[in-house]
């Protein structure tokens, strides 16, 4: 009912910069919180950036002041425009959103994207 679609992911050297989008699709009654989330090999996912609908955002402090989040509400699309990487950044992305569907608008579910890969190398 709900597919989140991502794009943007790649090698980059130390130092780049890289924009991943993710747009939301299908039944969609209304957006809450959008998020990107990463996973390193052997290690937990974490979660990376988050926005609300309202634009309050949070980041997590190993990205601040690098990375942004940022929502064009009218395409259902949540970017995350990555500066300064390093490899410690390195990590699959997914994309993560709290969505209200059109047959069940009391209720909030969770959907994630197939994530993307980033490898910050030289």
């Amino acid at each position: 009912q709900v597919q989140l679609v991502e794009s943007g992911g790649g090698l980059v050297q130390p130092g780049g910069s890289l924009r991943l989008s993710c747009a939301a699709s299908g039944s969609i009654f209304s957006i809450n919180t959008m998020a990107w989330y990463r996973q390193a090999p052997g290690k937990e996912r974490e979660r990376v950036a988050s926005i609300t609908s309202g634009g309050t955002t949070i980041y997590a402090d190993s990205v601040k002041g690098r990375f942004t989040i940022s929502t064009d509400n009218a395409k259902n699309t949540v970017y995350l425009q990555m500066d300064s990487l390093t490899p410690e950044d390195t990590a699959v992305y997914y994309c993560n959103a709290d969505i209200t569907i059109l047959r069940y608008r009391s209720t909030m579910f969770e959907y994630w994207g197939q994530g993307t890969q980033i490898t910050v190398s030289s």
